[in-house]
């Protein structure tokens, strides 16, 4: 019986971190990817892998001064205000969304719009390394199909939801609660015609101000129907706190909200998350729901710091999310960095230990993938998952740092993490096949 083909096989530094807190630093190792693109073998021993394997030794990419690292995980963003991005910053959520959001996210219900905007929203993410993007749509059936059909053109790994809104929005931009469920249902069945398991479906419902009972609960059937994940916005401003809480539900917390309609589960991708108090904690603990921590639109709506060591100390799953375009910036490495700073600014008040940059990078690779319920896929470079990767070029032309013969691996990694950009980003692979942005 002859030995299974190895379809790609890298040589060189690997970096991930499994588990939190940890690096691990992978030098001299050899990495095998089957057609299928999934990780075959992490060995060093190149004789022993042959035993197993065959390989055309003339065909191992070696990866000389490079390295790669898994990619990034963004669990949080809003696909059509990448038109708006860097505009509209510094005034709070709810007078950012009726000022900007809701106006342009109604053009889509023209689908030539979107065929404008979506193309260049999946390259810009998988060019910052973006390899899995969990996204919010419009209203929109045909915009939202399109959106997928151009992830799955580029190969990106996505998460893509049809945004449902039933009420407290502009009469140019509503739909009914009935159409909503119809256009969810026809949704996924779409997706799931595109037969690729590289593109899903996620129920999202936009959040409780904007969705009434019976559309939340309807929406949570069709997630349990289906066996979805869910997602949607919780806690992000205390005005909007305030409008669940003391207005549109009284007597209720946001979390009991989303819990009453059957929307907080262990499938569930909760965005936010500033303002949970302990009550409301222990409800996520008891769901196994996960948190989207979106530090640059956090700051740049001043909407508030997240108390990430709170939330860890619950065990809470908690993920990065760009938030674009609240968030100014698709680049999760932006958000890292960012990440770091909210800590630090939450370290004041709260004398606990900011996060550093290893845990960071943990929440953009592995920590995103358990909130995505893809922990079993990706994130690391272990056998059995799926090769997505970046590969890292800290010499490039034009690097946003300098490497010196003090720097060891580690610390040039390190650079890369706090320093680092798009330009160091030479090659992207989802599934183990090379992204080509260009086509």
């Amino acid at each position: 019986m002859s030995n299974p083909i190895v379809s790609k096989v890298f040589f060189g530094t690997l970096i991930h971190s499994k588990n939190h807190g940890e690096l691990e630093v992978l030098e001299d190792t050899y990495i095998g990817v089957s057609s299928e693109g999934t990780i075959v073998f992490v060995e060093k021993n190149l004789s022993s892998i042959k035993t197993k394997f065959t390989i055309n030794e003339h065909s191992i990419i070696h990866l000389g001064k490079k390295f790669l690292i898994p990619g990034l995980v963004d669990t949080h963003l809003h696909a059509p205000q990448y038109v708006f991005t860097g505009t509209g910053t510094g005034i709070p959520l709810l007078q950012w969304l009726n000022t900007y959001t809701f106006h342009y996210e109604s053009m889509y219900k023209d689908v030539t719009f979107a065929h404008q905007v979506y193309p260049k929203v999946v390259k810009m993410t998988l060019r910052n390394g973006t390899t899995t993007a969990c996204y919010f749509a419009t209203i929109h059936l045909e915009a939202t199909k399109y959106l997928a059909e151009v992830a799955l053109h580029y190969g990106q790994r996505a998460l893509i939801g049809k945004v449902c809104m039933d009420r407290n929005s502009p009469d140019y931009y509503v739909e009914s609660t009935k159409q909503s469920l119809e256009d969810t249902e026809e949704f996924i069945k779409f997706v799931k015609s595109l037969n690729s398991d590289l593109i899903s479906p996620v129920v999202t419902p936009r959040f409780a101000p904007t969705s009434t009972e019976h559309q939340m609960k309807g929406l949570a059937e069709i997630a349990k129907k289906h066996n979805l994940m869910i997602q949607t916005h919780i806690s992000e401003n205390l005005s909007e706190c305030d409008w669940v809480e003391k207005t549109l539900f009284p007597g209720k917390s946001y979390s009991q909200v989303y819990d009453d309609c059957g929307l907080l589960t262990e499938k569930s991708i909760m965005a936010h998350a500033i303002y949970l108090d302990d009550g409301q904690i222990q409800l996520f603990r008891e769901r196994n729901a996960g948190i989207a921590h979106c530090p640059y639109s956090n700051f740049s709506l001043t909407s508030g710091h997240f108390h990430f060591r709170k939330i860890q100390k619950a065990g809470i799953k908690v993920g990065l999310g760009s938030d674009v375009s609240g968030g100014p910036s698709p680049s999760l490495l932006t958000n890292i960095k960012l990440a770091m700073a909210t800590s630090v600014s939450t370290h004041f008040p709260h004398k606990t230990n900011p996060i550093n940059y290893i845990e960071a990078f943990y929440l953009a690779t592995v920590g995103g993938s358990k909130v995505l319920g893809l922990e079993d896929k990706i994130g690391t470079f272990e056998v059995g998952k799926e090769f997505d990767a970046l590969v890292i070029d800290p010499f490039v032309a034009y690097s946003p740092f300098d490497v010196f013969t003090t720097d060891s691996i580690n610390h040039i990694f390190e650079k890369f993490i706090y320093l680092g950009d798009d330009r160091n980003i030479v090659e992207i692979y989802v599934q183990g096949k090379k992204v080509d942005i260009n086509k």
